[in-house]
């Protein structure tokens, strides 16, 4: 348990870091509204937002989008002041442990996926994110909902990346089963997982519960390989996480995804049995 705490407390202390950079821009954000004489419902009516989301930005509770960031840098004639934030805003818009994946997932050029309890991340639809998130216990205020909505969506950007990633999501049945956030959210979630799977650069696989091998049930995990081909593992368990390099983990764990591709139903087989699934709701 002591070997824990260090990196407990190092989790901590760049939550708090990352808070700090939220506050601090939100302030920067309001100085310059004030110095330029503009109300909240001003600057939120250009940018496009209400002016209690003008308020939820400076007073650090929500993170603005990239767009936001720029617009707002020039309506205010900032010079850049407020560009400057949008890379430390980036990072602290996502949990501590998943920063780092975070960064890891816009530099690879191919992602495996194997998925055992949720839809992979990439995957999730809106309201299926909303769902998820709404469940946490402790539950998470809507401030933190919205931020962690946000930046799922952003990350899905992957899918319209040029070049084309090479993407491979092997989930187990039981996960297409759930249905979290009632019929209608599970429904938009496999249309969903159907117009993904179609995609040339995507393979998308089910494991049947009724499969006697899986040689994926110590769990779901994640193989990043950069684009300097350097290859990364990624595993995520209640809020907590570990990303290594170490050559000899990341080609076993290479190779046993490859084991499980093989075990689970072939991408036309997957996207057949996501349509019978869908049929019967």
């Amino acid at each position: 348990m002591a070997e824990e705490e260090p990196e407990a407390e190092a989790g901590q202390a760049a939550d708090k870091s990352g808070k700090g950079v939220v506050g601090a821009f939100g302030q920067s954000l309001k100085t310059l509204r004030v110095r330029a004489g503009m109300e909240r419902e001003e600057l939120g009516k250009r940018l496009g937002y209400s002016a209690s989301t003008i308020a939820s930005f400076e007073q650090g509770r929500r993170i603005p989008p990239p767009r936001a960031i720029d617009r707002s840098d020039e309506v205010l004639d900032a010079g850049g002041l407020l560009k400057v934030w949008k890379d430390q805003l980036e990072k602290a818009q996502y949990p501590v442990f998943f920063q780092g994946m975070a960064q890891l997932e816009k530099q690879a050029v191919e992602l495996l996926m194997y998925d055992t309890m949720v839809v992979n991340g990439l995957l999730q639809t809106e309201e299926y994110m909303r769902a998820l998130l709404s469940m946490r216990r402790p539950p998470l205020d809507e401030e933190t909902i919205e931020q962690r909505v946000t930046a799922r969506l952003a990350r899905q950007d992957i899918f319209d990346r040029r070049p084309a990633p090479l993407l491979g999501f092997v989930m187990d049945e039981s996960v297409l089963r759930h249905r979290y956030g009632g019929r209608q959210v599970i429904r938009g979630q496999l249309e969903h997982l159907l117009l993904i799977g179609r995609r040339r650069n995507v393979e998308l696989q089910v494991m049947p519960t009724d499969c006697e091998d899986n040689a994926g049930v110590n769990g779901p995990f994640t193989v990043v390989t950069r684009k300097d081909g350097k290859k990364f593992l990624y595993v995520e368990a209640q809020n907590t996480s570990s990303l290594t390099t170490d050559p000899e983990q990341t080609v076993l764990a290479a190779a046993r995804y490859g084991i499980i591709r093989s075990q689970a139903l072939t991408p036309r087989e997957s996207l057949e049995f996501i349509e019978k699934l869908l049929g019967e709701l």
